[in-house]
Parts: structure tokens; sequence; C-alpha cells
């Protein structure tokens, strides 16, 4: 997927990389920009559904239980996660490129770091 996420001044941007890069700022135009993220995924498969901007997700989350459950689909619906808050961008970037990635990440969850700590550089000495 060409979609990916870029924590820039303690706020998440969604490029798609598929986008050229303006020749006047050498930057892409990104498509959304939120201080957290929601991503909705499927419990069983790990599949990605939505992702972006908590409210939305949410929203779109009942609305699709609610839709499975008027069909039937009562197992299906309850399937349906909604992971969101100050992710790592690692594991949010892996969760729109590997499929089934949000599975394995969801059980890791609470072992997560917060989303907008960076990590300490490697081989330096205070």
């Amino acid at each position: 997927m060409d979609l990916q996420y870029q924590l820039k001044a303690g706020h998440y941007y969604l490029y798609d990389m598929r986008d050229t890069p303006s020749s006047v700022t050498g930057e892409r135009r990104f498509r959304l920009r939120t201080e957290t993220v929601a991503i909705a995924f499927d419990l069983y498969t790990g599949e990605v559904h939505e992702h972006g901007t908590p409210t939305r997700i949410h929203s779109w989350a009942l609305t699709a239980r609610r839709r499975l459950r008027a069909a039937g689909a009562w197992d299906s619906a309850d399937d349906i996660i909604v992971v969101s808050g100050p992710l790592p961008i690692d594991e949010i970037n892996n969760c729109l490129r590997i499929r089934g990635y949000c599975r394995r990440m969801f059980h890791r969850l609470a072992s997560l770091p917060h989303g907008k700590w960076q990590a300490p550089a490697q081989g330096r000495r205070a």
C-alpha cells in the first residue's frame, strides 16, 4: 500500500507516496492531519477496514456493526475492533503495509510505547 503516516510536530500526517513531491517545496501534499490515529480492523483476520481520525473511525465502526447485526452476522460485527490513540508510527504503517499485522499489534498493545515519544538515539552517551 502506498499510504504512509509520518509524525511531525506532534501530529500524524497521512501521505500517499504515489503523489509526486512539489517542485517548489520538495514535499508531498498530506491527505490527513490528526493528533491521534484510529484503526478499525477485523480481529479474526487482522485486516484493516478503515483508518484515520478517531471520531470518523469510531462512527464508521458503529455503523458497520449495526448493519452486520441487522443482516444477522453477529460474529462478524463483534470482530470489528477499533484501536485509537498515540500509536507508534512504525506500528501504524505496518498495519497498512502488512496484511494481518493489526491482529499481532492488538495482542501487544499494552506493551507498546507511547507513539509520540521519540526513541532515544542508539550509541549516544549522555
